[in-house]
């Protein structure tokens, strides 16, 4: 076998290898981690306020650029979630719930002012 082939094979093992071991890491979320109880109730608020937002300006309570910005801050909140649920084996603990239900409230405070 010529050193060229030989090269390029250990390479290929050697991808094959390191991908094995970095799979799981990036694996997407279980359904488990999706559906935690704690992460549920925070995004069906997250879900439930977007459902107002949009009810709000299609009755002209709010406009356009209102509804933007609170679907800004709902945006924010949610990312924040992941992140939590991320550092966390897939599960936000009641401390961090808590502190993403008040965001959430202050936010819902906003709709319909």
């Amino acid at each position: 076998m010529s050193k060229i082939i030989r090269t390029a094979l250990t390479a290929a093992v050697a991808a094959v290898c390191l991908g094995g071991l970095v799979t799981p890491v990036m694996a997407d979320e279980t359904q488990w981690q999706k559906d935690h109880p704690r992460r549920t109730e925070v995004n069906k608020r997250l879900n439930n306020q977007n459902r107002r937002i949009h009810n709000e300006v299609k009755s002209g309570q709010i406009s356009k650029a209102q509804a933007g910005q609170l679907h800004k801050e709902d945006h924010s909140i949610r990312q924040e979630e992941r992140t939590m649920a991320s550092t966390n084996n897939g599960h936000i603990t009641k401390t961090e719930q808590r502190a993403l239900n008040q965001q959430e409230n202050q936010v819902s405070q906003q709709i319909g002012k």
